[in-house]
């Protein structure tokens, strides 16, 4: 079973396997089960998209939410394969009170 999330920005959907789902739960437990809701709105209308520092194809989407804990950034780390078609999907996401370094691809203005 696959959840997808709609992603304005890479123009599609991004997919999330049960596997990587069970991955975030276990590493992240207080950023899913409960803040699914935020994952989904965090691709669908980031404030910040970052190229990650660390791996090539992948994107660092964030976005602050003041009700979480006090005040966190949700980043959510996608990777992208393929030019014609390609197939997006979730790698993991986590909860960050600041952000990482990253080339900066996309700001909300």
């Amino acid at each position: 079973m696959m959840t997808t999330f709609p992603c304005p920005f890479l123009r599609g959907e991004v997919s999330l396997s049960k596997e990587r789902e069970s991955h975030i739960t276990a590493r992240h437990p207080d950023l899913l089960p409960e803040h699914r809701q935020l994952v989904a709105l965090t691709l669908a209308d980031p404030d910040l998209v970052r190229q990650s520092p660390r791996f090539g194809q992948a994107r660092l989407f964030s976005r602050w939410f003041p009700e979480v804990r006090g005040g966190k950034h949700i980043v959510v780390v996608v990777v992208s394969q393929g030019v014609e078609s390609p197939r997006h999907w979730v790698i993991t996401a986590y909860l960050a009170r600041r952000l990482a370094a990253g080339e900066i691809l996309w700001e909300r203005s």
